[in-house]
């Protein structure tokens, strides 16, 4: 089978990641001949290894947000935290990484198209995330700060500080009083509440300055 061939096969089932396993049971090759072809293809600039293991086999389908949960996998995940804020317009500092909330444990996983910072969610507060067309699971803007507010206790003091703040048009601090209304700790919950109250008191004063 020839490299052009191989690459036809692999892009007609319309994904943008597969696994290299994945990519040997399609073609019916053995793993090592699959990574030799995998390599040959790489050097041509058709696909990208992300990982060990994992391909970007094909850049039309998908966006560097759009490989959030083949990175995850199998937990699912979302963008978040200050990337969504970014997304959203709610910021104008550009995340040097990108932010994820998942199922799965908090990592920093590094790729070829990038750093991503993943934290973990409890399935209770797993949830407040829009479908776009490409596939790519984003926070809607009050979901994406729940989120900061709620991971900013973390011994690490990640998410204590942020970039100037602006609420988009439309932004319902009613669903962020729904999300606290979720956590069952009632310290944690009244943190929450009152880094949420420091969030909004910031944006506002920016915003009538």
């Amino acid at each position: 089978m020839s490299a052009s061939e191989a690459y036809a096969r692999i892009t007609a089932l319309g994904v943008p990641t597969l696994e290299t396993s994945e990519i040997a049971a399609l073609l019916r090759m053995s793993a090592p001949a699959t990574s030799m072809l995998l390599t040959r293809l790489a050097k041509s600039g058709l696909v990208s290894r992300i990982r060990p293991g994992l391909w970007l086999v094909d850049r039309s389908l998908g966006s560097r947000y759009a490989l959030a949960e083949a990175l995850t996998a199998p937990f699912p995940s979302y963008v978040s935290l200050q990337t969504a804020l970014y997304l959203h317009g709610m910021i104008e500092q550009v995340p040097s990484v990108i932010y994820l909330v998942s199922l799965a444990r908090t990592q920093r996983i590094s790729t070829s198209v990038g750093v991503y910072s993943v934290h973990h969610l409890t399935p209770d507060l797993f949830d407040g995330f829009e479908i776009r067309a490409d596939g790519t699971k984003v926070a809607t803007p009050e979901k994406a700060l729940f989120d900061i507010a709620y991971l900013s206790g973390g011994r690490s003091r990640l998410f204590a500080h942020l970039p100037e703040l602006e609420l988009p048009k439309g932004f319902r601090q009613r669903r962020l009083h729904d999300w606290t209304a979720r956590i069952v700790a009632a310290r944690r919950r009244s943190m929450v509440d009152q880094r949420l109250y420091q969030m909004l008191e910031q944006a506002r004063a920016l915003a009538g300055s």
